[in-house]
Protein backbone atom coordinates (compact mmCIF):
# COMPACT_ATOMS: atom_id res chain seq x y z
CA UNK A 1 0.00 0.00 0.00
CA UNK A 2 1.15 3.52 -0.74
CA UNK A 3 0.69 6.27 1.85
CA UNK A 4 -2.81 7.20 0.67
CA UNK A 5 -4.02 3.59 0.64
CA UNK A 6 -2.54 3.02 4.09
CA UNK A 7 -4.22 6.16 5.42
CA UNK A 8 -7.61 4.97 4.20
CA UNK A 9 -7.07 1.46 5.56
CA UNK A 10 -6.28 2.88 9.00
CA UNK A 11 -9.13 5.40 8.98
CA UNK A 12 -11.56 2.58 8.19
CA UNK A 13 -10.62 0.81 11.44
CA UNK A 14 -12.57 2.32 14.31
CA UNK A 15 -10.17 3.11 17.16
CA UNK A 16 -11.86 5.60 19.48
CA UNK A 17 -9.85 5.93 22.68
CA UNK A 18 -10.17 2.73 24.69
CA UNK A 19 -11.08 0.70 21.60
CA UNK A 20 -7.72 0.62 19.81
CA UNK A 21 -7.23 -3.16 19.65
CA UNK A 22 -8.26 -3.64 16.01
CA UNK A 23 -5.96 -0.83 14.86
CA UNK A 24 -3.14 -2.25 16.96
CA UNK A 25 -3.65 -5.73 15.48
CA UNK A 26 -3.56 -4.29 11.94
CA UNK A 27 -0.38 -2.30 12.59
CA UNK A 28 1.34 -5.20 14.33
CA UNK A 29 0.59 -7.56 11.43
CA UNK A 30 1.69 -5.05 8.78
CA UNK A 31 4.90 -4.13 10.58
CA UNK A 32 5.69 -7.77 11.31
CA UNK A 33 5.63 -8.49 7.58
CA UNK A 34 7.96 -5.54 7.00
CA UNK A 35 10.26 -6.62 9.83
CA UNK A 36 10.42 -10.19 8.53
CA UNK A 37 11.68 -8.90 5.18
CA UNK A 38 14.15 -6.40 6.62
CA UNK A 39 15.52 -7.88 9.83
CA UNK A 40 13.54 -5.87 12.36
CA UNK A 41 11.58 -6.79 15.45
CA UNK A 42 7.99 -5.94 16.39
CA UNK A 43 6.34 -6.16 19.79
CA UNK A 44 3.06 -5.44 21.52
CA UNK A 45 3.71 -3.24 24.55
CA UNK A 46 0.80 -4.03 26.86
CA UNK A 47 -0.90 -1.01 28.40
CA UNK A 48 -4.05 -2.59 29.83
CA UNK A 49 -5.82 -5.83 28.86
CA UNK A 50 -6.63 -5.68 25.12
CA UNK A 51 -4.86 -2.32 24.76
CA UNK A 52 -1.25 -2.13 23.64
CA UNK A 53 1.32 0.08 21.95
CA UNK A 54 3.05 -1.23 18.84
CA UNK A 55 6.84 -0.92 18.65
CA UNK A 56 8.97 -1.83 15.62
CA UNK A 57 12.77 -1.59 15.84
CA UNK A 58 15.57 -1.87 13.31
CA UNK A 59 19.07 -2.06 14.78
CA UNK A 60 19.83 0.07 17.85
CA UNK A 61 17.42 3.01 17.62
CA UNK A 62 18.96 6.46 17.68
CA UNK A 63 15.69 8.09 16.62
CA UNK A 64 12.06 7.06 17.08
CA UNK A 65 9.09 8.10 14.94
CA UNK A 66 5.96 8.09 17.08
CA UNK A 67 2.30 9.08 17.11
CA UNK A 68 -1.02 7.76 18.42
CA UNK A 69 -3.51 5.30 16.96
CA UNK A 70 -6.60 6.40 18.95
CA UNK A 71 -9.12 8.97 17.77
CA UNK A 72 -11.90 11.08 19.23
CA UNK A 73 -15.53 10.11 18.58
CA UNK A 74 -17.60 9.82 16.52
CA UNK A 75 -16.15 7.33 14.05
CA UNK A 76 -16.80 7.85 10.35
CA UNK A 77 -15.17 5.90 7.55
CA UNK A 78 -12.85 7.15 4.85
CA UNK A 79 -13.51 8.55 1.42
CA UNK A 80 -11.28 10.38 -1.00
CA UNK A 81 -11.43 12.87 -3.79
CA UNK A 82 -8.72 14.15 -6.08
CA UNK A 83 -7.10 16.24 -3.34
CA UNK A 84 -8.01 14.82 0.08
CA UNK A 85 -8.51 11.72 2.19
CA UNK A 86 -11.49 12.27 4.51
CA UNK A 87 -12.50 10.45 7.69
CA UNK A 88 -12.02 10.29 11.43
CA UNK A 89 -8.31 10.26 12.16
CA UNK A 90 -7.30 11.29 8.63
CA UNK A 91 -5.04 14.02 10.01
CA UNK A 92 -5.11 13.13 13.73
CA UNK A 93 -3.22 10.92 13.44
CA UNK A 94 -3.70 7.99 11.04
CA UNK A 95 -2.34 9.80 8.02
CA UNK A 96 0.73 10.50 10.14
CA UNK A 97 1.08 6.80 10.99
CA UNK A 98 0.90 6.00 7.28
CA UNK A 99 3.54 8.61 6.45
CA UNK A 100 5.87 7.29 9.17
CA UNK A 101 5.52 3.71 7.92
CA UNK A 102 6.15 4.82 4.33
CA UNK A 103 9.23 6.71 5.52
CA UNK A 104 10.47 3.59 7.31
CA UNK A 105 10.02 1.54 4.14
CA UNK A 106 11.93 4.17 2.18
CA UNK A 107 14.79 4.21 4.71
CA UNK A 108 15.05 0.43 4.86
CA UNK A 109 15.13 0.18 1.07
CA UNK A 110 18.18 2.42 1.01
CA UNK A 111 19.88 0.58 3.86
CA UNK A 112 19.29 3.04 6.71
CA UNK A 113 18.72 1.41 10.10
CA UNK A 114 18.99 2.27 13.82
CA UNK A 115 15.50 3.75 14.13
CA UNK A 116 12.14 2.72 15.57
CA UNK A 117 8.42 3.21 15.04
CA UNK A 118 6.24 3.57 18.15
CA UNK A 119 2.46 3.86 17.90
CA UNK A 120 0.63 4.40 21.18
CA UNK A 121 -2.88 4.31 22.61
CA UNK A 122 -4.76 6.82 24.70
CA UNK A 123 -3.36 10.16 23.55
CA UNK A 124 -6.78 11.73 23.14
CA UNK A 125 -7.72 11.14 26.79
CA UNK A 126 -4.98 10.41 29.33
CA UNK A 127 -1.82 9.49 27.36
CA UNK A 128 -1.78 6.09 29.04
CA UNK A 129 0.17 4.57 26.15
CA UNK A 130 2.90 7.22 26.43
CA UNK A 131 3.08 6.76 30.21
CA UNK A 132 3.59 3.03 29.62
CA UNK A 133 6.22 3.63 26.94
CA UNK A 134 8.07 5.99 29.30
CA UNK A 135 8.89 2.94 31.43
CA UNK A 136 10.27 0.97 28.47
CA UNK A 137 12.80 3.11 26.60
CA UNK A 138 15.16 1.51 24.10
CA UNK A 139 17.98 4.04 24.19
CA UNK A 140 16.61 6.34 21.48
CA UNK A 141 18.15 9.82 21.69
CA UNK A 142 15.48 11.67 19.69
CA UNK A 143 11.69 11.32 19.55
CA UNK A 144 9.98 12.67 16.42
CA UNK A 145 6.36 12.96 17.49
CA UNK A 146 3.68 13.31 14.85
CA UNK A 147 0.71 15.67 15.16
CA UNK A 148 -0.91 17.94 12.53
CA UNK A 149 1.47 20.91 12.22
CA UNK A 150 1.11 21.48 8.44
CA UNK A 151 4.53 19.83 7.99
CA UNK A 152 6.18 22.59 10.02
CA UNK A 153 8.47 21.90 12.94
CA UNK A 154 6.79 23.03 16.16
CA UNK A 155 9.18 24.85 18.46
CA UNK A 156 6.59 25.36 21.19
CA UNK A 157 3.31 23.88 22.37
CA UNK A 158 0.95 24.92 25.12
CA UNK A 159 0.30 22.65 28.05
CA UNK A 160 -3.00 21.61 29.63
CA UNK A 161 -4.53 21.90 33.08
CA UNK A 162 -7.89 20.10 33.36
CA UNK A 163 -10.36 20.26 36.24
CA UNK A 164 -13.60 18.57 37.21
CA UNK A 165 -15.87 20.72 39.36
CA UNK A 166 -18.46 19.00 41.55
CA UNK A 167 -21.19 21.01 43.30
CA UNK A 168 -23.64 19.61 45.83
CA UNK A 169 -26.90 21.09 47.02
CA UNK A 170 -30.22 20.18 48.63
CA UNK A 171 -33.34 18.92 46.88
CA UNK A 172 -36.52 20.95 47.14
CA UNK A 173 -39.66 21.77 45.18
CA UNK A 174 -38.78 24.58 42.77
CA UNK A 175 -41.81 26.56 43.96
CA UNK A 176 -40.04 26.85 47.32
CA UNK A 177 -36.36 27.32 46.45
CA UNK A 178 -35.66 28.73 49.91
CA UNK A 179 -36.12 25.20 51.27
CA UNK A 180 -33.32 23.82 49.11
CA UNK A 181 -29.87 24.73 47.85
CA UNK A 182 -29.17 24.71 44.12
CA UNK A 183 -25.97 22.95 43.12
CA UNK A 184 -26.34 24.39 39.63
CA UNK A 185 -26.45 27.97 40.92
CA UNK A 186 -23.32 27.36 42.99
CA UNK A 187 -21.57 25.83 40.01
CA UNK A 188 -22.48 28.73 37.74
CA UNK A 189 -21.20 31.25 40.31
CA UNK A 190 -17.87 29.42 40.53
CA UNK A 191 -17.57 29.12 36.75
CA UNK A 192 -18.15 32.85 36.40
CA UNK A 193 -15.38 33.47 38.92
CA UNK A 194 -13.01 31.14 37.09
CA UNK A 195 -13.78 32.83 33.76
CA UNK A 196 -12.65 36.12 35.32
CA UNK A 197 -9.21 34.75 36.29
CA UNK A 198 -6.47 36.77 34.50
CA UNK A 199 -4.66 34.41 32.15
CA UNK A 200 -0.85 34.55 31.80
CA UNK A 201 0.99 35.25 28.56
CA UNK A 202 4.29 34.04 27.14
CA UNK A 203 6.39 35.72 24.40
CA UNK A 204 6.65 32.47 22.39
CA UNK A 205 3.44 30.61 23.23
CA UNK A 206 1.04 33.54 23.49
CA UNK A 207 -1.81 33.81 25.98
CA UNK A 208 -3.24 30.95 28.02
CA UNK A 209 -6.86 30.07 27.25
CA UNK A 210 -9.81 28.53 29.09
CA UNK A 211 -12.56 26.26 27.77
CA UNK A 212 -15.53 25.06 29.81
CA UNK A 213 -16.10 21.79 27.99
CA UNK A 214 -19.00 20.08 29.75
CA UNK A 215 -21.76 20.99 32.21
CA UNK A 216 -24.30 18.57 33.68
CA UNK A 217 -26.60 18.34 36.67
CA UNK A 218 -30.07 18.60 38.05
CA UNK A 219 -33.06 16.28 37.87
CA UNK A 220 -35.98 18.25 36.45
CA UNK A 221 -37.08 21.83 35.85
CA UNK A 222 -39.35 21.74 38.91
CA UNK A 223 -36.68 20.37 41.27
CA UNK A 224 -33.93 22.35 42.95
CA UNK A 225 -30.73 20.62 41.84
CA UNK A 226 -28.80 18.66 44.44
CA UNK A 227 -25.78 17.92 42.20
CA UNK A 228 -23.98 19.50 39.24
CA UNK A 229 -20.66 19.01 37.47
CA UNK A 230 -18.46 20.76 34.95
CA UNK A 231 -15.20 19.97 33.20
CA UNK A 232 -12.85 22.70 32.08
CA UNK A 233 -9.39 22.99 30.61
CA UNK A 234 -6.78 25.70 30.64
CA UNK A 235 -4.23 25.68 27.81
CA UNK A 236 -1.25 26.81 29.85
CA UNK A 237 1.88 28.66 28.74
CA UNK A 238 3.83 28.64 32.01
CA UNK A 239 3.98 26.94 35.39
CA UNK A 240 0.37 26.73 36.65
CA UNK A 241 0.83 27.56 40.33
CA UNK A 242 -1.02 30.86 39.97
CA UNK A 243 -3.92 29.28 38.07
CA UNK A 244 -4.21 26.50 40.64
CA UNK A 245 -4.35 29.04 43.44
CA UNK A 246 -6.97 31.12 41.62
CA UNK A 247 -9.18 28.08 40.90
CA UNK A 248 -8.96 26.97 44.51
CA UNK A 249 -9.95 30.46 45.69
CA UNK A 250 -12.91 30.65 43.29
CA UNK A 251 -14.15 27.21 44.37
CA UNK A 252 -13.52 27.52 48.11
CA UNK A 253 -16.59 26.75 50.19
CA UNK A 254 -18.80 26.31 47.11
CA UNK A 255 -17.70 23.37 44.95
CA UNK A 256 -15.06 20.67 44.93
CA UNK A 257 -12.36 21.36 42.33
CA UNK A 258 -10.53 18.19 41.30
CA UNK A 259 -7.42 18.50 39.16
CA UNK A 260 -7.74 15.76 36.54
CA UNK A 261 -4.70 16.32 34.34
CA UNK A 262 -1.64 18.50 34.01
CA UNK A 263 0.64 18.53 30.97
CA UNK A 264 3.37 21.19 30.92
CA UNK A 265 3.99 23.63 28.10
CA UNK A 266 7.00 22.81 25.93
CA UNK A 267 9.79 24.51 24.04
CA UNK A 268 11.43 22.27 21.49
CA UNK A 269 14.20 22.00 18.94
CA UNK A 270 14.49 23.73 15.58
CA UNK A 271 16.40 22.32 12.62
CA UNK A 272 17.93 24.18 9.72
CA UNK A 273 15.91 23.93 6.53
CA UNK A 274 12.49 23.34 8.10
CA UNK A 275 9.86 26.06 8.61
CA UNK A 276 8.70 26.38 12.21
CA UNK A 277 5.45 27.01 14.04
CA UNK A 278 4.02 27.26 17.54
CA UNK A 279 0.93 25.20 18.42
CA UNK A 280 -1.76 25.63 21.07
CA UNK A 281 -2.53 21.94 21.56
CA UNK A 282 -0.85 19.41 23.84
CA UNK A 283 0.79 16.15 22.83
CA UNK A 284 2.10 12.90 24.28
CA UNK A 285 5.62 14.34 24.41
CA UNK A 286 5.72 15.37 28.10
CA UNK A 287 4.36 11.98 29.13
CA UNK A 288 7.27 10.15 27.51
CA UNK A 289 9.38 11.94 30.17
CA UNK A 290 12.49 11.93 27.99
CA UNK A 291 12.68 8.14 27.89
CA UNK A 292 12.75 8.13 24.07
CA UNK A 293 15.03 11.13 23.61
CA UNK A 294 14.77 14.84 22.94
CA UNK A 295 11.48 15.71 21.26
CA UNK A 296 10.65 17.14 17.87
CA UNK A 297 7.05 17.73 16.77
CA UNK A 298 5.97 17.69 13.13
CA UNK A 299 3.30 16.18 10.93
CA UNK A 300 1.06 16.69 7.89
CA UNK A 301 -2.45 18.10 8.14
CA UNK A 302 -4.11 21.00 9.93
CA UNK A 303 -5.13 20.87 13.57
CA UNK A 304 -8.09 23.07 12.65
CA UNK A 305 -9.64 20.08 10.84
CA UNK A 306 -8.90 17.53 13.58
CA UNK A 307 -11.85 16.53 15.80
CA UNK A 308 -14.33 17.99 13.28
CA UNK A 309 -16.96 16.54 10.96
CA UNK A 310 -14.80 17.71 8.04
CA UNK A 311 -11.58 16.00 9.12
CA UNK A 312 -9.37 15.43 6.10
CA UNK A 313 -5.76 15.51 4.94
CA UNK A 314 -4.29 16.55 1.62
CA UNK A 315 -2.67 13.75 -0.34
CA UNK A 316 0.18 16.04 -1.32
CA UNK A 317 0.89 16.82 2.34
CA UNK A 318 1.00 13.09 3.13
CA UNK A 319 3.54 12.45 0.39
CA UNK A 320 5.66 15.42 1.47
CA UNK A 321 5.60 14.13 5.04
CA UNK A 322 7.12 10.82 3.93
CA UNK A 323 10.17 12.67 2.62
CA UNK A 324 10.34 14.95 5.67
CA UNK A 325 10.29 12.05 8.14
CA UNK A 326 12.86 10.07 6.17
CA UNK A 327 15.14 13.08 5.92
CA UNK A 328 14.84 13.82 9.64
CA UNK A 329 15.74 10.24 10.53
CA UNK A 330 18.81 10.41 8.31
CA UNK A 331 19.96 13.73 9.76
CA UNK A 332 19.32 12.84 13.37
CA UNK A 333 20.86 9.40 13.01
CA UNK A 334 23.97 11.04 11.53
CA UNK A 335 24.29 13.75 14.20
CA UNK A 336 22.65 12.03 17.15
CA UNK A 337 20.46 15.04 18.03
CA UNK A 338 18.72 18.04 16.44
CA UNK A 339 21.31 20.60 15.42
CA UNK A 340 20.27 23.71 17.32
CA UNK A 341 17.89 25.11 19.90
CA UNK A 342 14.93 27.23 18.84
CA UNK A 343 15.92 30.87 18.62
CA UNK A 344 19.64 30.29 18.33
Amino acid sequence: MDVVEMTRALVDIESITGQEQAAGDFLHAHLQQLANRTGGTVERMEVTPQRFNVLAVWGTPVVTLSTHMDTVPPFFASREDEQFVWGRGACDAKGIIAAMIAAAEKLLAEGTRNFALLFVVGEEKDSLGAHTAAKAGRGSRCLINGEPTENKLAIGSKGALRYELVARGKLAHSAYPELGESAIHKLLDVLEGIRRIPLPEDPLLGKATLNVGTISGGRATNVVADEARAELMFRVVSEPAGLREAVAKAAEGKVEAREALYTPALRMEAMDGLPTTVVSFTTDIPNFRGAWGKPMLIGPGSIHLAHTAEERIAKGDLRRAVGIYADLVRKVAASGLPVRQAGE
